[in-house]
C-alpha cells in the first residue's frame, strides 16, 4: 500500500447469485471513466455513508488483506474515499 494509505478500509459490498443457486457476498467493483476496475475503499464510515449512501452494505477490511480481494475479484486501481453518483447508490429496502 502506498505511504498515509489507512491502515483499515471499509469496503462496499452487495449479495450476488452463485452458479449453484446460492447467494455469496462480494466487494462491489467499479468501472472509472477511463474503464479501468476498480476497487472502492473508504477510510472511515461516515465517508462510505456520505459517498455511497446509507443502505450500502460494507465489510471492514485490514488494508494488507486487500490482495485477498485482488485474487478472488482482480481489479486494476483502489478508489480511496470516491463519491458515487446518486444513481449507483444502494436505495432504501422496500418489503
Amino acid at each position: 500500500m502506498p505511504p498515509g494509505f489507512p491502515p483499515m478500509v471499509y469496503v462496499p459490498c452487495g449479495q450476488y447469485a452463485t452458479g449453484n443457486g446460492d447467494r455469496t457476498m462480494a466487494a462491489e467493483l467499479r468501472r472509472t471513466e477511463d474503464g479501468k476496475l476498480a476497487l472502492l475503499a473508504y477510510s472511515a464510515l461516515d465517508r462510505l455513508v456520505r459517498c455511497c449512501g446509507a443502505h450500502q452494505p460494507w465489510v471492514l477490511v485490514r488494508s494488507e488483506e486487500l490482495s485477498r480481494i485482488y485474487e478472488a475479484q482482480p481489479y486494476e486501481a483502489i478508489l480511496l474515499d470516491t463519491e458515487l453518483p446518486e444513481e449507483l447508490r444502494h436505495g432504501a429496502a422496500t418489503g
